[in-house]
């Protein structure tokens, strides 16, 4: 039996594997079947599986494949989400000769094969959301039939080739989230049936080729969000058949009236550096405000007042138009923006009232007011869609209404801190508090039990009516027995009340902070018992803890800048203060009384052009100056078109440059560009900076040597007056100020170990080299006749002016805005102060001297 047994297992086993064999000769090699089977094999994927294919049956009926009206050929291969995992394998799906669909996306492939540009049929192709990690070649170019091409969630980098140009069949291109660090190639302007581009969340870098606004006639989505593309508003005027444009958090000027044209529905232009007035928007006849869904100008530096077509919006979801320098007006009306979802007019200037209007919004999901000079009551706020409300930072007063209250609990994020509000706080947390009701005082009437307050249907309202009446009258009578005592018993009541809300708000320490480049703490117990002293406001009792609260705990949306010796925040102490609050974290080597001396003699320095330091704070080791705050950044930022510091342009408290008017120096407010480029208005910089420098080394004594003179040094104000800054601190570090700390930043530093009013000398001359140039000291372009590149500014300038060829390196953006000769004197003063032996460099009052000689008429 046993043999018998043995025999069966034999002979099924010979049946299975003819059986098997039978099947794997079905395969013929070199056809479509094979292809499609070798490439699932070799990527991973089991292919003997039922669910990718049948061996005995036509390739056609396999899962994930698509054959041709005759069911001869594969025209499309679609296989998202196996799993396939590596490089596409050679003769798979490189050899199908007639595919034109093939999608591949959401698996885990690396890299093509060689043969996969011979797929010359092919119409889409989606390898999104892969890791390919590769650059992308030029046998692009292969593809001439290609209408959709899909590499979106990867990571290709290098450069993107010319080779677009053999594509004019092309209506799909995204290459979102990639790594891509090239300019737009030139090519892609000859792919004229584009209807899409999405190159948003890459390295694209430069500007945008010639051509490119009248390339695309059908193109109705742009985004190019998240890179590093410069530009000008002027570069979509002509895309005429644009409905979504999303530019943001790019380094694109300008006005931005030009690109409100055609058919928009979704507006990007967040993150920007556009300016002008908005108001020139208003007058764009070719606009089609009831089109647009979505609107984002937030984080420019736009100025003026609103626009006076918002009205005609009727279908707008999402209006951002916060972080601008917008005028000093009354709230925006929005009565008849029924569909709006989103508004954000965080730090847009904005005054008086909050519009009525505002509460027949009834699809609103998301407020924000913050930061702003809005005051009065709060209208009421109580749709049942709001989830975010943003309020702070502003001078509201009066009773938070009950039914929002009531709300609170319900919604994602709200913040009612720095305004004058008050509030029954029973029902919220001690945390929520001190969180999203920073100042707000307590309004519960005493032995209130808040849940009285909720309305309730009663049904014996006659019997409740009568009840009410006689307890009002004895309450009458017993007022009148109290009459003489009521109302000292009740001050002293709500006196108890207040200081133990003021013991529940103590904060205690010690604190820690961080920002990008440091770490540093505040060895403090008890921050309202750190006292912080205001020079010319000596009755203000600040303390840390007030500080604390002017910059959300030192959040780093507070965060200006990071100096040399520690970082800046922007924050709005009691009595709409604003200040600049520099951080000291380097330590000293300086007891508290000999810091506190030596800040009060430098608080006693006044000049118009220095940043005035108000006050100090000693907290712990950390020594803490307050600065007034300069509403209009400083050079570096402004003379290179970026972000002003890491917040700078939060909080524009007044339009400075909205009128065209000229000031007494014959200079123009018409907004930062065209200011900037003026000849008269870098020479008033650096006469300014000069006049500053030569006051602290000839004027004050002993003489100050600044030890870090750089242009994120020079602010400038109100007024548009430069002013340095950071002046005398490296003092305050004494002995322990590092070599590095104290001979300036990179590109400033003179050649010479050891610090004296030269050294200074020899910064400023680098700032005059900027303003004339309109290049970094490090880290730029500094072509010559001979396309030799020099180290850095001041070698490359120095050797142009040695062969008298200092007009070449004049910024072509003042070319024609001022007296050139001028200009190139200008060089020869900061090739002067650059010198490398300290003594061949001028005074600071000499350097004074030398620049009103060239002061333009």
């Amino acid at each position: 039996m046993g043999f018998a047994l043995l025999g069966s297992i034999l002979i099924l086993t010979l049946f299975l594997k003819s059986n098997l064999g039978q099947q794997q000769e079905q395969l013929i090699p070199n056809t479509d079947e094979f292809f499609i089977s070798s490439f699932f094999e070799k990527m991973g994927r089991n292919s003997s599986s039922p669910h990718v294919f049948n061996p005995s049956s036509s390739v056609c009926s396999w899962q994930f494949v698509f054959c041709d009206a005759k069911q001869q050929n594969v025209i499309g291969l679609v296989a998202p989400n196996l799993g396939l995992t590596g490089p596409i394998p050679d003769n798979t799906v490189g050899k199908l000769k007639k595919l034109q669909i093939l999608d591949l996306n959401s698996n885990q492939i690396t890299d093509f094969s060689s043969d996969f540009w011979s797929l010359i049929s092919l119409k889409t192709l989606n390898l999104s959301n892969n890791k390919f990690s590769v650059n992308l070649p030029s046998n692009i170019d292969n593809f001439e039939s290609l209408e959709k091409l899909d590499l979106s969630f990867n990571n290709f980098s290098g450069s993107l080739p010319d080779s677009f140009d053999s594509l004019p069949s092309l209506q799909v291109l995204n290459l979102n989230r990639n790594q891509f660090e090239s300019i737009v190639p030139l090519g892609i302007i000859r792919c004229h049936s584009l209807i899409s581009i999405d190159f948003s969340m890459n390295s694209f870098h430069g500007s945008l080729p010639d051509g490119f606004d009248t390339a695309f006639p059908k193109l109705k989505s742009l985004n190019l969000a998240g890179n590093g593309i410069r530009g000008r508003g002027s570069d979509f005027s002509k895309m005429v058949s644009l409905t979504y444009l999303n530019i943001s958090k790019n380094l694109f000027t300008g006005a931005v009236v030009e690109i409100f044209k055609g058919p928009l529905e979704v507006v990007d232009l967040s993150s920007n550096h556009f300016e002008g007035h908005i108001s020139q928007v208003n007058f764009s006849s070719s606009f089609d405000w009831s089109r647009l869904v979505h609107l984002d100008l937030s984080d420019n530096q736009i100025s003026g007042m609103f626009f006076s077509n918002l009205s005609q919006a009727h279908n707008l979801k999402h209006l951002n138009l916060a972080k601008n320098r917008f005028s000093k007006q009354s709230f925006i009306h929005i009565d008849e923006l029924h569909s709006l979802e989103y508004l954000n007019l965080s730090k847009t200037n904005l005054a008086n009232r909050i519009g009525d209007g505002i509460s027949k919004l009834n699809h609103l999901k998301t407020l924000d007011l913050s930061s702003n000079h809005l005051s009065g009551k709060l209208p009421l706020l109580s749709f049942k869609t709001l989830q975010n409300l943003d309020l702070s930072n502003n001078n509201l007063t009066g009773d938070i209404p009950l039914s929002l209250l009531q709300k609170l609990p319900w919604m994602e994020r709200f913040n009612f801190s720095y305004n004058n509000l008050t509030l029954c706080d029973s029902e919220f947390s001690l945390e929520t508090l001190q969180t999203a009701f920073i100042g707000s005082s307590n309004g519960c009437p005493i032995a209130a039990n808040p849940t009285l307050f909720r309305r309730k249907i009663h049904r014996h309202r006659g019997l409740k009516l009568a009840l009410g009446l006689a307890i009002t009258l004895i309450c009458l009578l017993v007022g009148l027995l109290l009459c003489a005592f009521g109302c000292r018993k009740k001050t002293r009541m709500w006196d108890v009340k207040q200081e133990s809300y003021t013991e529940k708000c103590a904060i205690s320490g010690p604190f820690s902070f961080r920002t990008d480049s440091t770490t540093w703490v505040a060895d403090v117990k008890i921050a309202s018992l750190v006292p912080v002293v205001i020079f010319e406001k000596p009755l203000l009792n600040f303390t840390f803890s007030d500080l604390l609260s002017a910059t959300s705990n030192f959040d780093r949306d507070t965060l200006l800048a990071e100096g040399q010796f520690g970082p800046v925040y922007r924050g709005v102490l009691g009595g709409g203060v604003h200040v600049a609050i520099k951080v000291l974290v380097h330590g000293s080597t300086m007891t508290d009384q000999e810091a506190a001396t030596e800040l009060e003699y430098l608080g006693r320095i006044k000049h118009p052009n220095l940043v005035p330091l108000m006050g100090y704070c000693l907290a712990g080791e950390q020594r803490i100056a307050i600065y007034d705050y300069m509403e209009n950044g400083n050079l570096h930022n402004l003379l290179y078109d970026l972000p002003l510091g890491v917040q700078v342009t939060e909080d524009w408290s007044t339009d400075t440059w909205e009128e065209t008017e000229t000031d007494e120096n014959g200079i123009q407010n018409v907004g930062s560009e065209a200011l900037l480029i003026t000849w008269r208005f870098r020479h008033k910089i650096a006469l300014g900076t000069a006049r500053a420098l030569a006051f602290l080394h000839h004027g004050c004594s002993p003489p100050i040597i600044h030890r870090d003179v750089k242009a994120s040094s020079v602010y400038l104000d109100y007024n548009l007056e430069p002013r340095l800054s950071d002046f005398g601190l490296a003092k305050i570090f004494g002995n322990g100020v590092s070599d590095e700390t104290g001979r300036g930043s990179t590109g400033y530093s003179p050649p010479e170990a050891t610090v004296s009013p030269k050294s200074d000398v020899y910064g400023f001359g680098v700032i005059l080299l900027e303003l004339i140039t309109g290049k970094k000291p490090v880290g730029d372009e500094y072509p010559d006749e001979d396309n030799l590149k020099a180290p850095g500014l001041v070698d490359w300038v120095r050797g142009l002016v040695r062969m008298n060829h200092g007009s070449i390196a004049i910024d072509p953006k003042m070319r024609g805005v001022g007296d050139e000769g001028q200009m190139v004197e200008g060089l020869k003063i900061g090739y002067l102060c650059t010198a490398d032996v300290p003594a061949k460099r001028p005074s600071m009052q000499q350097v004074v001297g030398l620049l009103k000689d060239i002061e333009p008429k």
